[in-house]
């Protein structure tokens, strides 16, 4: 899923709980559910950054030859400007977008 064209809220809004544990019928499952996938999102975009700051990487580790790249910043500054991991992942639960199971159910049905 590509993160950066997602229309999650780059500021703090307030939700209706209501519609937060609709699913789950139970807010701190719905919330757990909601920061597992913050974890997942907060991990590849981390990976993502980190691969592309590697292109930048100079193979000298002297303190005079480090300088400050323009596109190294541009690259910082976008993926700060993305919204938070926790806004994403509450989006795609308001869009039911997160699929998940519970293994107490399935072990029931065995």
């Amino acid at each position: 899923m590509d993160y950066k064209k997602m229309q999650a809220d780059k500021t703090t809004v307030t939700h209706d709980v209501n519609k937060i544990d609709s699913v789950t019928n139970n807010i701190y499952e719905a919330l757990t559910i909601i920061a597992k996938r913050a974890e997942q999102i907060n991990d590849d975009t981390r990976e993502e950054l980190h691969a592309k700051l590697q292109e930048f990487a100079s193979s000298t580790e002297s303190l005079e030859e480090i300088f400050e790249n323009k596109e190294q910043i541009e690259v910082s500054r976008f993926y700060e400007s993305l919204p938070k991991p926790t806004a994403l992942a509450l989006q795609e639960w308001l869009e039911s977008r997160i699929y998940f199971r519970r293994e107490e159910l399935e072990q029931e049905g065995k």
